[in-house]
């Protein structure tokens, strides 16, 4: 199978996680939001398969190789393509950088199979779930693949929350057994609330604090009280949100953080952007997997907030709350799949 035109181009958004990162990975609620920063993904037909000029390797790309398996099974194997990618998400950063490539990728791999094709949101974002789960030894929500997809403000939740558009379910066989997420989304009460994203600089790896999580979990199995201390949290940030009270918004976020900096996912340089940033903002904490990466505040003073974190060394980004989902931009048809 080739392509069906001369290339196609997917675009899909960064994500920030609001509350409850870590403690999604076992069952706890969560909520997120798609940022203004994309990653847009170009493939067109080419003599071998390669990532932006480097050969497809399985370990170093196993977010492409996975989806490139999943969308062609053998013995139908594709066409070779060539395959780039751009954009304004940092990597490594806990903004879902992998997540938006698996997705867009996703996208613009189904724009180019000829016989098939027009995958819905509920299967692109399992394939890209899935792509996840193989780069992460078999632990991942699905959290930044259904944000990526979706667009907007994401919740994820061991059962059906009120106030709440449930969209599907996901399911994965962790190595620390089933796990069930019910996907949703909603639409909180507009606000002159920003957020600002203060990136450490420093690459933090989701693989290696999802198990320095775990191990802990492990060696201390009544430390799961903190786990779901963190779904507690995000049961009322989620509430708070949904009344457009951005203040106890604000506040949940700040308590969610003490929880994931006991936890040992923190880091010297987040909590030093994170200081930094508190004194204008209604809230703030590490965002995504921690041990580096970014830190998010919630603000009506974005210019302040950003000025702040810049100054304590942190390097920002500014974004509303909810942004479009996956995008192709180029291919047999324009489409907003979040629609």
């Amino acid at each position: 199978m080739g392509l069906d035109g001369d290339a196609a181009t997917a675009s899909a958004p960064a994500k920030c996680i609001l509350f409850g990162e870590h403690a999604v990975v076992y069952g706890e609620p969560a909520v997120a939001v798609a940022l203004e920063q994309r990653l847009q993904v170009r493939i067109k037909p080419a003599k071998s398969w390669s990532i932006d000029g480097s050969s497809l390797v399985a370990k170093r790309h196993p977010h492409i190789h996975h989806l490139v398996h999943a969308l062609w099974p053998t013995p139908r194997d594709p066409k070779p393509l060539s395959v780039h990618v751009s954009g304004d998400i940092p990597r490594a950063s806990g903004l879902g950088s992998s997540a938006a490539l698996s997705v867009a990728l996703c996208a613009a791999l189904d724009a180019s199979r000829t016989s098939t094709g027009g995958l819905g949101n509920d299967e692109m974002s399992h394939l890209a779930h899935m792509a996840e789960a193989t780069a992460q030894s078999g632990r991942a929500s699905p959290m930044d693949t259904s944000t990526s997809t979706l667009g907007g403000v994401v919740v994820l939740s061991d059962k059906k929350e009120d106030g709440c558009e449930w969209v599907f379910t996901r399911e994965l066989e962790t190595p620390e057994g089933k796990r069930t997420w019910e996907i949703h989304t909603m639409t909180p009460p507009r606000d002159e609330v920003y957020l600002v994203l203060g990136n450490t600089g420093v690459h933090a790896p989701t693989s290696h604090q999802v198990a320095l999580v775990a191990a802990a979990l492990q060696a201390n199995p009544s430390r799961i009280n903190e786990i779901r201390a963190v779904g507690s949290i995000a049961r009322r940030g989620l509430k708070a949100l949904q009344e457009g009270d951005y203040e106890a918004v604000g506040h949940a976020m700040s308590e969610n953080h003490i929880i994931l900096r006991n936890l040992g996912v923190s880091s010297d340089e987040l909590e030093t952007l994170i200081s930094a940033a508190l004194p204008s903002s209604l809230g703030a904490k590490l965002t995504g997997a921690g041990g580096g990466g970014c830190m998010v505040a919630l603000t009506r003073n974005p210019k302040a907030t950003s000025e702040a974190i810049e100054l304590a060394g942190g390097r920002t980004l500014i974004s509303r709350l909810g942004n479009p989902g996956v995008t192709l931009i180029k291919g047999p048809k324009d489409t907003f799949w979040h629609e």
